[in-house]
C-alpha cells in the first residue's frame, strides 16, 4: 500500500497501512499545537469521527486512541474541540477528498484486524533453528535467507 497523505488547516495526516501519522507543519498548525508529530498504530485507534465541511463550517478528522480519555464537547462545538485535540486535524472543501481517502483506509485496515508482523530477523532466527535441529538442509537454508534478504 502507498502512503495516503492529506493536509489540512492545522496539521497534515498521512496512513501507510498500519500507522496513521499526524504532524504539525504550517503557520496555524504551530499556533494551535506547536510542532509536533503523534503517530498511531491502526490497532490502538479505538474509534474514528470523520465531520465533512460544509458551506459555512471545516471538517474534521478525529481519532480515539483505546485507553485514552476521550475530549468530549461541553457546551462548545465539536468543531472547537477538535481544533485543540492533538489526534484531530481540520480540513476545507479543497482537501475533502484526500481526507475521506484516509479515513476509509483506516477503517478497512480496522476491519482486516491486527496484522501479524515479524521482521526479517526473527525469521531468519526461526530458520536458523530449524536448520540446527536438522528441518531444513543448509541450502534450504540459503536459500530461504536470500530470499528473506531481497525483501529488505
Amino acid at each position: 500500500m502507498s502512503v495516503l497523505k492529506a493536509a489540512g488547516v492545522n496539521g497534515q495526516v498521512s496512513f501507510d497501512g498500519r500507522t496513521v501519522l499526524i504532524t504539525r507543519e504550517g503557520f496555524l498548525a504551530r499556533v494551535t499545537h506547536g510542532r509536533s508529530e503523534k503517530a498511531i498504530p491502526v490497532g490502538a485507534i479505538g474509534a474514528l469521527q470523520f465531520t465533512p465541511p460544509s458551506l459555512l463550517v471545516n471538517g474534521f478528522i478525529q481519532f480515539s486512541i483505546s485507553g485514552e480519555t476521550s475530549k468530549k464537547s461541553i457546551g462548545g462545538s465539536k468543531h472547537q474541540e477538535a481544533a485543540k485535540d492533538e489526534n484531530a486535524v481540520i480540513f476545507t472543501k479543497k482537501s475533502y477528498l484526500d481526507f475521506a481517502a484516509v479515513r476509509d483506509a483506516v477503517r478497512e485496515a480496522q476491519q482486516r484486524g491486527p496484522e501479524v508482523y515479524t521482521s526479517v530477523t526473527d525469521q531468519l532466527e526461526k530458520l536458523a533453528n530449524l536448520r540446527d535441529r536438522g528441518a531444513l538442509t543448509p541450502e534450504e537454508f540459503a536459500k530461504k535467507k536470500s530470499e528473506l534478504l531481497g525483501r529488505i
